[in-house]
């Protein structure tokens, strides 16, 4: 497949991928705000922190690295061998499951029964889900590979769905189930999207469209692990590579997960000061999960594929390495924009979100303080996920060996900071601790771009550095938006705040206006790759 294919499908993977976040976001946001009035933030604290750590860990030490090397290089390989080591997922699954589901029950702290019940049962059933999420390993892992855009949508759409009506409806008619609610909702969740791509493979393999596009695998026999005449059961090379990855994805885990694992292990915050905590961390994350997440997986796939792992910028295919550096810059530019439209603006309509969507239980005490240092989090995540997502796509086992070493050195600084600045500032401790994290992994991967691209002409990084137009405009809105929130905001009534909400959104426009005039490079890379398709169905 041509680079320019790739790249084409590429982005409408990560333009369909941001969508569907858009929608599950929006789905969570408003199912959240509806279960504020149903259940006790120590209940949320319980399902949101606790047992969700456990289902998110496991799934991520049982998958995360397989992920990674199963998708770097050609799809042309022998898939047998790689499908064979992705169902090693399950077993690996199984085991962090039983020990972690250990580690929950007896050497953790046990929620008061009479606040929230069940706790036994969650830590089995939210277990028992990562498990069966790990059964579809192999069909997202070559849907992926395959670029199948609507397979994804579809399977993740309809799990959603599924997932917040059967906790609407289980909140409503019975309250007082407590954990059983989220433990029943979220096997469905699991069992609707593996079902899914099962279902589609089933269908899809033995097709004419299977046999026109020379998929590599003829049967659903095939998706199942089996031997290889005097061959080996697995392709040793990727189980190399899955191992390095294995090593780094452990340690991403405590930096990505590190302040629930401090919250989790040293109890420093409550149950119910954890909910708020999540409630706000959920709410500054929309926009890092539903367009940051999508483009750091998709673009992953891109760079991977047009660019070969290990080898020097000089052995690479020049007009490839031209369009990885091209695409690499613009992709940095925008997230850059977004992060620091997001940080600008967060800052002065933190607590009116909060109050909006919560009530004074949310935007009262440090409530909209976190969700204004998660503003200025938002702007380290844009960047670290496009610099580590090429980072990942190119460094070759050697390089990720030298990399877990930082990464080791990074979790243990991270943890401490963690402890510490939680006693001494609270629960926005943990997201200035993450702020430092993510400063040290933007330094790191940057450093390897330019080391990378030396020997070439061309220079990516300069996509950090945005128009002084634009950045004169930033100032200029975060002092009229600041002074419009003292003027304006939250406590004098509805017209005030109308006043303050029609301030930030001329701020807003002036802003987009001038992105649109200055950056026009990248306005014309968003309309040709993210919106071209949406374009060409409106005409």
């Amino acid at each position: 497949m041509a680079a320019q294919d790739v790249l084409g499908q590429t982005a409408r993977l990560a333009s369909s991928s941001a969508l569907l976040q858009v929608l599950f976001r929006v789905v969570t946001f408003g199912l959240n705000a509806f279960t504020l009035r149903y259940l006790s933030r120590e209940l949320l604290g319980v399902v949101n922190v606790r047992l969700t750590l456990l289902y998110s860990t496991v799934v991520f030490l049982a998958r995360e690295a397989f992920r990674r090397a199963c998708l770097s290089g050609s799809a042309k390989r022998n898939w047998t061998k790689t499908i064979n080591l992705l169902w090693l997922t399950v077993p690996l699954g199984v085991f962090w499951s039983l020990i972690l589901g250990l580690v929950w029950l007896y050497l953790l702290e046990v929620p008061d029964p009479s606040v929230v019940p069940h706790y036994q049962a969650g830590v089995v059933a939210f277990g028992l889900s990562a498990i069966i999420e790990l059964l579809g390993e192999p069909f997202w892992v070559l849907a992926q590979a395959h670029l199948f855009v609507r397979l994804k949508v579809i399977a993740e759409s309809l799990s959603v769905v599924s997932k917040c009506i059967l906790t609407v409806t289980l909140v409503i008619l019975y309250p007082h189930w407590g954990l059983y609610i989220f433990c029943l909702a979220q096997l469905l969740y699991v069992s609707v999207l593996v079902m899914c791509y099962v279902i589609h493979f089933v269908m899809f393999l033995g097709s004419p469209e299977a046999t026109k596009k020379s998929f590599p695998v003829a049967r659903v026999k095939g998706l199942l692990p089996s031997f290889v005449e005097d061959e080996t059961f697995v392709n040793w090379k990727e189980a190399r590579l899955t191992w390095s990855f294995f090593k780094q994805s452990f340690l991403k885990q405590i930096l990505t997960e590190g302040e629930r694992y401090v919250m989790t292990f040293l109890n420093v915050l409550n149950f119910g000061d954890q909910g708020v905590y999540d409630i706000v961390n959920n709410l500054g994350s929309l926009v890092a999960r539903f367009i940051f997440l999508p483009i750091e997986e998709s673009f992953y796939v891109f760079f991977a594929k047009v660019l070969e792992r290990g080898k020097a910028v000089k052995d690479q295919k020049q007009d490839d390495v031209a369009m990885a550096a091209n695409v690499l810059e613009l992709l940095l530019k925008l997230v850059l924009l977004i992060g620091l439209t997001i940080t600008v603006f967060g800052y002065a309509y933190s607590q009116l979100a909060l109050d909006i969507y919560g009530g004074s239980m949310l935007s009262s005490g440090r409530g909209p303080d976190l969700l204004r240092c998660y503003s200025l989090y938002v702007l380290f995540l844009a960047v670290n996920g496009v610099t580590e997502c090429f980072t990942s796509a190119l460094m070759c086992k050697e390089e990720v060996d030298r990399y877990n070493f930082v990464m080791l050195a990074l979790s243990l600084i991270f943890l401490c900071i963690s402890y510490f600045l939680t006693h001494w500032y609270g629960s926005v401790g943990f997201i200035l601790a993450n702020c430092f994290n993510m400063g040290i992994r933007i330094a790191h991967s940057t450093h390897y771009i330019h080391h990378y691209f030396r020997e070439s002409s061309h220079r990516p990084l300069t996509g950090l550095l945005p128009s002084p137009a634009v950045l004169l405009v930033y100032i200029l809105s975060a002092g009229v938006t600041a002074f419009s929130e003292v003027l304006f905001c939250c406590d004098k009534g509805w017209m005030a705040r109308l006043i303050h909400i029609s301030t930030g959104a001329l701020c807003l426009a002036a802003t987009l206006v001038t992105m649109f005039c200055t950056e026009t490079k990248l306005i014309h890379f968003v309309r040709s790759q993210f919106l071209s398709r949406y374009l060409k169905k409106g005409t």
